[in-house]
Parts: C-alpha cells; structure tokens; sequence
C-alpha cells in the first residue's frame, strides 16, 4: 500500500512541472532543450526530496524567504518573458540556454523539497520513492513540452501569450 502512496505523491509532483510545461512549450522551444528540460526537472524532482529530508530544517532556520514566495518570483519573471516573446512574430524555434533551462526545473521542483522533509514519516526507501518522483516528472514535463509546442504549432504566438499569462497566475495563486 505505501508504494500506491508513493506513485500518487509522484504523480501529485509531477502535476506542476506538467502544467507549467505545457505552458512553457508554447514557446516552441527545440526539441533538444525539451529533452534537456525534462532531464533537469527529473534530476531535481530526484535531489529536493533528498535534500529536504536531510537538511530541510537547517536552510529553512538560515533562509526567511518562504518557497512560496520564491516560486512566485521565478514564476512571474518566465511569464512576463513569455508575453515578451509573443509579441514578437517570429514562428523560429527558441533554443534556451543552461540558465534559462535550470531556472524552469527550479521553480516546479521545490515542492519536491518540503515532500522531502515529510518522506521519512511516508517511507524508508528514500532513494527509490525519489528516483519515483523523478521518472514521473520527467515523463509529465515532456509531454506537457510536446504538447505545449502542438498547441503553439496550430494557435500560434497567442498560446505564448495566454502561456505566459498562466504561468503568472499559477505564481501568484502559490501566495495565496
């Protein structure tokens, strides 16, 4: 029953890097940076719970700014950057750079880490429910990317608009 519990927590993670994804691909971004993306969202939904875990309470007594408040600041700079890109009339392929790319895997893998500060009361294989965490939200940031970039191929640059758009909502509904 515990390693149900565990796939539903995956799946649960997964649904943000899934969501801002597929507003991210709107941006039609190379199909090289969609397999980089979801490589680096993976690798983060492998180490935050890890990191949570063993040395959550010590960042959170050193650091007063709240996850919450963070994923909003990440969140609101990529949306209006979004907006920013819509306007422009170009249908070229966007290739991000390494700044861009971590940033994104950032900002939908800090749930991961407070997950991570609880998955000792949810599970002792800390290690397998993380390497979970990070098959599932490699596979959900991909199809999200790939589906982002199918909607863009037909709507065009209004679904980076309304992309953008999203991606600042979902921020500021983190601080509500």
């Amino acid at each position: 029953m515990h390693v149900l519990i565990i796939i539903i927590i995956a799946v649960s993670l997964s649904m943000d890097a899934f969501s801002l994804s597929l507003a991210y691909g709107t941006l039609n971004i190379s199909r090289s940076n969609m397999r980089q993306l979801a490589f680096i969202v993976g690798v983060y939904h492998f180490m935050m719970p890890l990191l949570g875990m063993f040395v959550g309470g010590l960042i959170s007594s050193y650091f007063a700014i709240a996850p919450d408040l963070l994923i909003f600041i990440v969140l609101l700079f990529i949306g209006i950057e979004m907006i920013n890109e819509s306007r422009e009339q170009s249908h070229d392929v966007k290739i991000m750079d390494l700044k861009e790319l971590l940033l994104f895997g950032l900002a939908v893998s800090l749930d991961s880490f407070s997950v991570g500060i609880g998955l000792e009361t949810i599970s002792h294989h800390y290690v397998i429910s993380a390497l979970l965490f990070s098959m599932s939200s490699f596979f959900f940031t991909y199809l999200g990317l790939f589906l982002g970039k199918k909607i863009n191929n037909r709507v065009g640059n209004i679904s980076t608009l309304v992309g953008g758009i999203t991606l600042i909502v979902i921020g500021i509904l983190y601080l509500l």
